[in-house]
């Protein structure tokens, strides 16, 4: 849905070219970011006069974010502040979103700390400002707010555009193998998510059984040095800027409780494998047991010698089926082409392999003693259907 902000802002004063590099004071930029975003023929703003701003740095910028990778391009924008020897950025505010937790904003818990202004979303602050940045901010600006800004709202968004546009791109690169991340600089498009021109790209390798978490950390310090080289030479890299291309269009929706339920029957041992490295830091991956939700904690491998253990292959299993391997202390579970294995598990608390046997396996064995070991099973956790999930994974933009 789109998100319309009512700005407080009001035209700027001729001469506002205040600060170390505001030669170009009382001119306009260059309008050929309009023009690349598709906003040609408006001049901006409610009282028709449009925004202007200056030609070089030091810029006046206002930033937009909310999580752990957006705090580090803020921190790279408040560092480039606070180098004054380099004149790159003259102000820096922020504005996040409401959160009944301050523990799950680091942006605001960074700006706070590093007594930068803070405004809460809808509210976007009354300064004068010259580029507004976006980093995993979860909210669709609108062409109102954009045009506020004389150079337009730069994105920094973890992924190589146009694969994976939308609020989940990191979790999806993890979840489908891809063996190439990256980042784009790009300019806000008005109405939609990560269609706007691409000012900056860079890729790197996703090295092997990397967690969200992980690739998390190695794209959010690439943004941030990227965002900083293209503040550097901003109006060039404006005029350079080039249209995403038509091909390779994916999607990266935000992730729902019920994608951490796992089907055993369909899923391979690999796909369970990197549905947890993309989401098990966030949500556990969920089955059902004797009809009470259970949450798999770690997962490991299972050793091939482990896989030739006559147990196992002189039963008849079924995708679900648990089996307690006592030698390793795992938990053996049948997937679609082979086995995955649990060390810890949660049911009303954190139990170990061994305990989870000790306390549910070998009575359930106990008491269903003529049942065959394909009837001790974990089964596919349906959740139900509602309209809108409560509880939704937040993510990158």
């Amino acid at each position: 849905m789109r998100v319309l902000v009512r700005c407080c802002w009001g035209p700027l004063p001729g001469g506002c070219g205040g600060g170390g590099g505001g030669g170009g004071a009382g001119r306009r930029p260059s309008p050929q970011w309009r023009s690349l975003v598709g906003l040609s023929g408006s001049s901006g703003g409610e009282d028709g006069q449009g925004a202007r701003g200056r030609e070089k740095p030091p810029w006046r910028v206002l930033f937009f974010g909310t999580d752990q990778f957006a705090r580090e391009t803020l921190r790279a924008l408040h560092a480039a502040r606070e180098n004054k020897g380099e004149e790159l950025i003259e102000n820096l505010e922020v504005v996040t979103v409401p959160s009944p937790s301050p523990k799950r904003l680091p942006v605001k818990q960074y700006a706070v700390q590093s007594q930068l202004p803070v405004y809460e979303w809808p509210d976007v602050g009354s300064g004068e400002y010259d580029v507004g940045v976006v980093a995993s901010f979860g909210r669709l600006l609108s062409e109102a707010l954009i045009l506020k800004f004389p150079y337009g709202i730069l994105n920094v968004h973890p992924s190589c555009l146009p694969r994976w546009r939308g609020p989940a791109p990191i979790i999806h690169t993890v979840l489908h193998g891809d063996t190439v991340a990256g980042v784009t600089i790009m300019q806000i498009r008005p109405k939609r998510f990560d269609v706007g021109p691409i000012l900056k790209q860079e890729t790197v390798p996703v090295p092997p059984k990397s967690t969200t978490k992980d690739l998390e950390a190695v794209l959010s310090r690439l943004g941030a040095n990227m965002l900083i080289s293209v503040l550097k030479n901003l109006p060039e890299s404006l005029n350079n800027g080039r249209q995403q291309p038509a091909e390779g269009v994916t999607h990266a929706p935000k992730i729902s409780a019920a994608t951490s339920c796992i089907k055993w029957e369909e899923q391979t041992s690999e796909q369970i494998f990197r549905l947890h490295r993309a989401i098990g830091n966030i949500i556990p991956l969920q089955t059902l047991w004797v009809n009470s939700t259970i949450k798999l904690l770690d997962l490991v491998e299972v050793n091939s010698s482990v896989l030739t253990d006559p147990k196992l292959t002189g039963q008849a299993v079924i995708p679900g089926s648990v089996i307690y391997h006592r030698q390793s202390k795992i938990l053996l579970v049948c997937c679609k082409d082979g086995w995955i294995g649990v060390q810890s598990v949660m049911l009303k608390k954190t139990l170990t392999a061994t305990d989870f046997y000790n306390g549910y396996l070998h009575p359930w064995y106990q008491k269903n003693s003529q049942a065959q070991p394909s009837q001790c099973r974990f089964q596919t956790l349906r959740l139900p259907l509602k309209k809108k999930q409560k509880k939704k994974i937040v993510a990158m933009q």
